[in-house]
């Protein structure tokens, strides 16, 4: 049991590598020499969620969007924090089918990086991509998933914003 779980990480680690979940085989390049265009076409679906720990609003710009493989393209996300104070919010991502993500290459994104909002703040976020043109021709749709969660907020985070209302009817 204890070889088991020590060794549960590393492959936790390679069943994402070879799904795709979490972003984890999204190719990440510096640069758009990659990018080869190609007359075929695909759709790209938007999709963008707030964790419950984070109190932001976060939407993609456009839903669907047809694009051309192999070309550099970007796509905008839309946060706001409706609050009275600054918070700092961690993207995370998905592509849909998983084997999708093998062909979907960033490079640019807010999900690199910690992302500030000031109070009652607006921002545009933008993600540069391309996919490669060799994706398999059953992969006509593509969805990118995004989910922003609070910074430091986990298992092991205090979590005293979440204070424990329960006993309080009775007093």
């Amino acid at each position: 049991m204890f070889g088991f779980g020590f060794a549960l990480w590393p492959l936790y680690d390679v069943f994402c590598d070879l799904t795709g979940l979490g972003g984890r085989s999204i190719e990440i390049a510096e640069n758009n020499d990659g990018a080869v265009a190609s007359d075929r076409t695909i759709k790209i679906r938007f999709d963008a969620n707030v964790n419950s720990s984070l109190s932001w609003e976060f939407q993609p710009k456009q839903k669907v969007v047809e694009y051309q493989l192999g070309v550099p393209n970007q796509a905008l996300y839309l946060a706001m924090n409706p609050t009275d104070r600054a918070d700092i919010g961690q993207a995370t991502y998905n592509v849909m089918p998983p084997e999708a993500s093998l062909y979907f290459v960033k490079t640019q994104c807010f999900c690199f990086t910690e992302q500030t909002l000031q109070a009652h703040e607006s921002m545009e976020m933008p993600v540069f991509f391309y996919v490669k043109p060799d994706l398999p021709e059953d992969i006509t749709d593509i969805t990118l998933s995004y989910t922003f969660y609070r910074q430091g907020y986990g298992p092991e985070a205090p979590h005293e914003d979440h204070e424990d209302h329960a006993g309080q009817a009775n007093d």
